[in-house]
């Protein structure tokens, strides 16, 4: 007889994994498509380019129609610098709560689905459970983009999509897009004394960045606005800044990045559009004036689009009959893959799992142990749905 894991039992475990996104996740996935054939499950694994990495996709039920696919990360962020009172890696559970990396960004979710595997194995689905789990989301919504390129291929797309973001266990159908850009600026050195014979790198960049925030103050007066997000219009947001080598060096390189979180009906290209004009119309000529091999040069370093999932689809209606709560889906500021399963491949999608993000990306990270019996709760009332 397979031993039963309960979904804190198998949060100590994924924690356990360092799967911080400059490593890989290969351990996770590999427990986790192990885990699964033990109940005669099959996982389609998609690697990135090196094989360092995996994507991980399964199906429970009949394979000839669409059903509900389940969708999380195994990536977290970084704990260097951080102080944590407890190992970052080990699950410490105190005081109704479970500490550790990745305990509500994302891998209780996926804790609690891993546990309800068992239940929906032995029943008789007429609707299919579909598991999906990626690598590189917190650096850019990376991985998920070969998992959706085989996806895209399949007879039979899943109907709808459930990410496992922390909500609280509040549905969400509307999160913010973002685009970040590096910015690398080329001047001319020489010695401080005389700088109107080099081209100041820094100054220039200076300038540039008071312009997109220029731009972020007109987005803040004039919107458009949304009063239903915690900051209700688009943002741009100047994060790093490198430049200059000594004080009397007029400085011959800098850098700089940027991003803009837009509202998902606001189309961030008109921004970009008004940054690359001033640089290449206003700040080059005046470089180039003094020396033609200066340069500015504009660099994606990520991008994801917003997600807008009407208030009445199927997928909102079926999510609240589950939770039966039939609020209105809330809207949140930060983003997820959400977006990205309904714009690319066209599968419904909103956003919903245990957790808060007030804990993510911090020291002593945690979840509520009542978030994850909440979630274990709603995947109970998920069967009981796809097995009548």
């Amino acid at each position: 007889m397979m031993e039963q894991y309960s979904s804190l039992g198998l949060l100590q475990t994924l924690v356990g994994f360092d799967t911080v996104s400059q490593h890989s996740n290969l351990a996770l996935i590999h427990f986790v498509r192990d885990y699964l054939a033990q109940y005669g499950i099959a996982s389609q694994l998609v690697c990135n380019e090196e094989g360092s990495k995996a994507n991980l996709y399964a199906t429970i039920g009949p394979t000839d129609r669409g059903g509900v696919m389940l969708a999380g990360h195994t990536d977290v962020v970084p704990v260097t610098g951080q102080n944590w009172s407890s190992d970052p890696f080990c699950l410490d559970v105190r005081d109704g709560r479970a500490y550790g990396r990745g305990s509500a960004d994302m891998k209780g979710f996926i804790a609690a689905v891993l546990a309800a595997v068992p239940a929906f194995a032995a029943a008789k689905l007429h609707t299919p459970l579909h598991i999906a789990l990626t690598y590189d989301e917190e650096i850019g919504c990376i991985g998920v983009r070969r998992l959706l390129d085989v996806l895209g291929g399949l007879p039979v797309l899943p109907q709808m999509a459930i990410v496992g973001e922390p909500t609280l266990m509040r549905l969400v159908a509307a999160h913010k897009g973002k685009v970040a850009y590096q910015v690398k600026l080329r001047g001319k050195e020489g010695h401080s004394s005389n700088p109107a014979a080099g081209v100041n790198a820094v100054e220039y960049a200076a300038e540039l960045i008071t312009f997109i925030r220029e731009l972020a103050r007109e987005r803040a007066e004039l919107g458009p606005f949304d009063p239903l997000y915690e900051v209700p219009y688009t943002t741009l947001h100047v994060g790093k800044m490198h430049g200059g080598t000594a004080l009397n060096i007029i400085p011959a390189a800098s850098e700089f990045e940027f991003e803009i979180r837009h509202l998902p009906e606001d189309d961030p290209q008109p921004l970009l559009n008004a940054i690359f004009n001033y640089a290449r119309g206003q700040l080059l000529p005046a470089m180039r004036a003094v020396d033609p091999a200066a340069g500015i040069e504009f660099v994606e370093r990520s991008s994801y689009p917003g997600l807008l999932t009407a208030p009445d689809a199927a997928v909102v209606r079926f999510v609240q009959s589950l939770l039966g709560d039939e609020r209105a889906p809330a809207k949140i500021a930060f983003g997820t893959e959400a977006g990205l399963f309904s714009q690319r491949v066209g599968i419904p999608a909103v956003v919903l799992g245990p957790g808060s993000i007030d804990q993510a990306h911090k020291p002593d990270e945690w979840l509520a142990l009542d978030q994850l019996s909440a979630c274990d709760t709603l995947l109970a009332t998920l069967l009981q749905r796809l097995g009548q």
